[in-house]
């Protein structure tokens, strides 16, 4: 079951009013007619994609991703950015980011290939802002794996992307 994204607290709406308006507008505009439905993270490209029912109804240029951004994640500690197809399940208004939405890594597959290398899958994967008391951007992959965006564009995917969507992680 699909449930839809949690209020920003009030807070954060106030504060980030520029992104909520920006928001609203990509739903005025008609461009998601139905909800958003997949992510799609294209690593080598550094695009995030929104789509629903198939088109394309937001993209995020210039991601940033684990600080050993080329290749799939095998194993925890090696700062990847999975690959795969996972779900984003969660999200978390009180992370040391700017906001965060969990990403269900490791799967199966993922923990087998780790255990047969002796080591474990690694977790806590997410999509998330900038780190909490940071100002601006902070430069380059620094993630230990995860995918980070601008709090500007972290608020916007927190309002248009509900718990249950489908993630598609790719090269």
């Amino acid at each position: 079951m699909r449930l839809p994204r949690r209020v920003l607290p009030l807070a954060m709406a106030v504060a980030g009013a520029g992104a909520m308006q920006a928001s609203a507008q990509v739903a005025d505009a008609g461009e998601p007619s139905a909800e958003v439905d997949l992510v799609v993270v294209h690593k080598a490209a550094r695009q995030l994609i929104l789509q629903a029912g198939g088109r394309v109804v937001r993209t995020y240029d210039h991601i940033q991703l684990g600080e050993q951004p080329v290749g799939p994640k095998h194993f925890q500690g090696d700062g990847r950015t999975p690959e795969g197809r996972y779900t984003i399940d969660y999200g978390n208004p009180s992370s040391s980011y700017h906001l965060s939405l969990h990403i269900t890594y490791p799967d199966s597959r993922d923990t087998a290939l780790a255990r047969a290398a002796g080591r474990a899958p690694g977790g806590q994967i997410f999509i998330h802002g900038q780190p909490n008391g940071t100002h601006g951007r902070v430069t380059g992959d620094w993630t230990d794996g995860c995918i980070a965006l601008d709090d500007a564009e972290i608020e916007e995917l927190w309002e248009l992307v509900p718990d249950g969507t489908p993630i598609e992680i790719g090269h």
